[in-house]
């Protein structure tokens, strides 16, 4: 047991130099995670591996995990009590994504639109949150002309992945064909498999054999790509994974 409590303490230390040797630091970390593995793989995890952790994206969504199982309510309270303290445009709009956050989308809505009606009717990020917050509302009209305007008003918005999926969704739920090409400029930009599966869903609503094959081969897309996503990856996509392996199967019975 010693053994293994030592080798053990060596394979981290081995961890720590692989990343100190990529993030490119100082050699004498080196020097001290292998004469002192354990107390210096202590120190290194602390000193160097967690501040860096915490701006990269697996990070940022670890620590909103934690947050959220330790106190869920934190952020919406603390959004809440800043807005009332100060009810500033930036304290609004975070109080809207908290409210959102939490589900509470007719309340996030109000915000939103309270936001849009001042001199910041066209501000991006005014508009951005009010179209989504109109859609997660069933207001799909309303929100396909806010998005209308923020592209308009942000051009590149077009091609930012949120924006992009947004307006396709919108038009599929106003039962609009152009949703077709929504959904395609969607993929071009997407960051992650919600689009493929979303696309695919809508593609499945279709009765035309082309659209019911492209849909398979999307789903086919999700699955296949699942196999080379790191672990992380595949916690944060595993609803569009089992969506889409649940479509496989169900095209196989029927």
């Amino acid at each position: 047991m010693p053994i293994l409590g030592l080798g053990l303490h060596f394979i981290v230390a081995l961890y720590f130099g692989i990343h100190a040797i990529r993030s490119r630091q100082n050699m004498y970390w080196l020097m001290i995670l292998f004469m002192f593995p354990l107390l210096g793989s202590i120190v290194y995890f602390f000193a160097i591996y967690l501040p860096e952790l915490r701006y990269t994206r697996g990070g940022r969504v670890a620590k909103k995990v934690i947050k959220q199982l330790v106190d869920p309510n934190r952020e919406l309270r603390e959004a809440r009590q800043a807005f009332d303290l100060t009810p500033t445009l930036d304290k609004r709009l975070r109080l809207a994504a908290a409210l959102m956050e939490t589900g509470a989308v007719a309340e996030a809505l109000q915000h939103y639109q309270e936001a849009a009606q001042g001199p910041f009717a066209r501000d991006p990020a005014v508009l951005a949150g009010l179209a989504r917050a109109q859609f997660d509302n069933a207001l799909y009209a309303p929100a396909a002309t806010s998005l209308q305007t923020l592209f308009e008003v942000q051009p590149d918005s077009r091609r930012q992945p949120a924006p992009a999926l947004l307006h396709a969704r919108t038009l599929a739920a106003l039962g609009q064909e152009s949703a077709r090409d929504a959904f395609e400029a969607a993929l071009v930009v997407a960051s992650d498999p919600e689009p493929k599966c979303r696309y695919a869903d809508w593609l499945s609503g279709h009765d035309h054999p082309a659209d019911q094959a492209r849909a398979s081969h999307l789903y086919q897309e999700i699955v296949q790509d699942s196999r080379h996503w790191h672990s992380h990856a595949k916690s944060l996509n595993k609803q569009w994974l089992q969506q889409a392996q649940a479509a496989l199967n169900q095209g196989k019975s029927s």
